[in-house]
């Protein structure tokens, strides 16, 4: 599944490919997993330009004109092409056609991939937002029993950290992935929330310099701790991989448990 810093990339080259195009038709192949009608999609963003491509959580939104959202959550096999009109990828969802006749389409062969015209605003804070600083996460955390791993993997606590870089993360910080939320001392959730934000970061830059035109999938072969070709981490501690609640999780012995 995509992450944060692999749909972060996607929104920057998205916004280089489809700015101020306008919107000339949808077709919506699969209906069941849009809030809107075809109809619907096609009256709002109707002759629309695009005018910004950004990501919120897991999630890509698309702005046409001043106040048309269009958000997708490609789940776990969702990808997206910029394609011309006479392509067609398989397993397609959904079509938005430009008035240059090149077409945004999103497929999913697992038919999973959600569409929501005009979403409602969410509360829950994207885990680069400012207000995701070692204050926030000491209130959320002094609430928890539960291990840490499971906290940031809870798009209800904030928004955009996966499997991957929830390993990523807590080995940066050094703090292991069974220590439990409440336990967790203030040095130590001064050093997640700087993590947070480096490690996202990095990845960003890594995969854009890496595939400096990707819109869809993963690159994941520069991480430091959650891949299974790598046996000792940076600083030569021993991987170790495990599974928490059915998530294959990465971690080494360099990172202390809080319990």
């Amino acid at each position: 599944m995509p992450e944060l810093p692999d749909l972060q990339a996607f929104s920057v080259n998205l916004q280089k490919r489809l700015h101020k195009k306008k919107v000339k038709d949808v077709n919506l192949v699969l209906s069941k997993k849009s809030n809107a009608t075809e109809a619907a999609l096609k009256k709002a963003l109707d002759k629309q330009p695009l005018t910004e491509v950004f990501r919120d959580g897991k999630e890509l939104s698309f702005r046409f004109g001043k106040d048309t959202i269009l958000r997708l959550h490609m789940m776990l096999r969702g990808k997206l092409y910029v394609v011309d009109k006479d392509e067609e990828p398989k397993y397609t969802i959904l079509e938005v056609i430009f008035d240059d006749d090149t077409k945004l389409v999103l497929t999913d062969f697992q038919k999973a991939a959600t569409i929501t015209l005009n979403p409602e605003p969410s509360e829950v804070p994207d885990a680069m937002s400012d207000e995701v600083d070692a204050a926030f996460l000491k209130a959320v955390l002094g609430k928890k029993k539960t291990n840490i791993k499971n906290i940031l993997l809870d798009q209800h606590n904030l928004k955009g950290i996966g499997n991957a870089y929830a390993d990523e993360i807590l080995w940066d910080a050094k703090i292991s992935p069974f220590s439990i939320g409440n336990k967790i001392p203030d040095a130590a959730i001064k050093r997640l929330a700087k993590s947070i934000k480096s490690v996202l970061k990095h990845a960003e830059k890594q995969i854009l310099k890496k595939e400096p035109d990707i819109i869809s999938g993963e690159v994941r072969d520069f991480l430091d701790i959650h891949n299974s070709k790598k046996s000792h981490s940076p600083t030569g501690g021993k991987i170790i991989s495990t599974t928490i609640n059915s998530r294959v999780t990465y971690y080494t012995e360099e990172q202390e448990l809080f319990e």
